[in-house]
């Protein structure tokens, strides 16, 4: 299924090499959130030119639309997009908690509404691995409660002992089946709030009942970051050394430095590909607004340090007029540099693990992105 390997660490923060049977991952790694099947403006091809080694697909809505059984029906999610390197696949927990309208929740699984037409929808941790299975995903995630922050301690302890009874049945569920292209790895997820005794606790559940790899979830969901800080480097170093360490839907630039500084190998977020779709882009001196007037006449390509083929290629100017006048060009050009930018800087991460500098290139980094 997988191997991981550790190649370097310097401090907390960690280079490895995780083997798939899709392909080689470097860790640590950013992920391009593919959430129907595609990362929203780009075709696969562009993807993996910008070196992204894996992407995530969401097994909610692609449980909706097209419908998990057409994919795997049609070769499994691989060969559905054309994309031949690893992917990914949430398990929906998220989205009970964030899109669709929460009808019952109980020891079974839940029933929620659909986003889109209102149908009611049953998911617990048996379905949602069989929906995965059927995309075929080389690393699956087991259904859990993700929680709002803040929440009490004992909505935080109901959560866990829920999340808990469902890794055992999405592990139970993962080992009477295997996805389209073979048997598939699976993820377990920390849950515990901001209540760090309890990510202990949560932790230890997970590592008792035993994975392939271990996420840290329930975090960017309405917590400061200071807070989120807090748990991540808390729990991280208490997570099993040989197995990979997941961050779920983090975060902005400085949050993946944090991260990897805390021991984190695995990062996905929307925020680089919507971001581009809204006009704001990340730059080596920190975020700008391509929308705003004083781009109108800037020649300057997006950020002159940036390697990529938008800033080598077309100007501030250019971008905002495409911005302006809602052409496709402009959202397929700003994502392709947001994510070029994501994916460049956990890279330049793992070399400077590797240099045993990370302390020093997280600072220097800010500096100039805070500027």
């Amino acid at each position: 299924m997988i191997q991981f390997e550790l190649e370097a660490k310097d401090h907390n923060s960690r280079a490895g090499i995780l083997k798939t049977q899709h392909g080689t991952i470097h860790t640590p790694v950013f992920m391009p959130v593919g959430t129907l099947g595609t990362v929203k403006a780009l075709t696969p091809e562009e993807v993996h030119e910008l070196g992204a080694e894996i992407i995530l697909g969401n097994t909610y809505h692609l449980h909706l639309r097209p419908g998990d059984e057409l994919v795997r029906k049609l070769g499994g999610l691989h060969h559905f997009m054309n994309w031949d390197g690893p992917i990914l696949t949430d398990s929906g927990g998220f989205q009970i908690f964030s899109l669709a309208k929460l009808l019952k929740l109980d020891q079974s699984g839940v029933v929620i509404r659909s986003h889109i037409d209102g149908s009611k929808i049953t998911l617990t941790p048996e379905i949602s691995i069989a929906i995965q299975q059927n995309l075929g995903s080389t690393i699956m995630m087991c259904l859990d409660q993700c929680l709002e922050l803040p929440a009490t301690r004992q909505e935080i302890e109901r959560s866990i002992a829920l999340t808990t009874k469902w890794a055992q049945r999405s592990k139970d569920a993962s080992s009477q089946g295997s996805g389209v292209s073979g048997k598939q790895a699976l993820f377990g997820i920390v849950q515990g709030g901001g209540e760090l005794n309890l990510r202990e606790q949560s932790l230890e559940q997970m590592v008792n009942i035993g994975f392939d790899g271990y996420a840290i979830g329930g975090l960017s969901v309405g917590e400061t970051k200071e807070e989120m800080y807090s748990v991540v480097h808390h729990i991280a170093v208490k997570m099993p050394v040989q197995k990979p360490r997941y961050l779920m839907g983090v975060g902005d630039p400085e949050d993946l430095l944090e991260g990897i500084e805390a021991g984190i190998d695995m990062f996905d977020c929307v925020m680089p590909t919507r971001n581009a779709r809204n006009g704001s882009l990340f730059t080596s001196h920190g975020k700008i607004s391509i929308k705003q007037n004083q781009y109108k006449e800037d020649p300057d390509p997006l950020d002159p340090d940036c390697a990529c083929s938008t800033c080598k290629n077309y100007s501030r100017a250019y971008l905002r007029h495409l911005f302006k006048t809602n052409e496709i060009l402009g959202m397929r050009l700003n994502t392709y540099h947001n994510l070029f930018f994501y994916i460049s800087l956990v890279k330049q991460a793992r070399n400077a693990i590797k240099e045993k500098c990370f302390p020093n290139f997280k600072k220097t980094f800010l500096l100039k992105y805070r500027s």
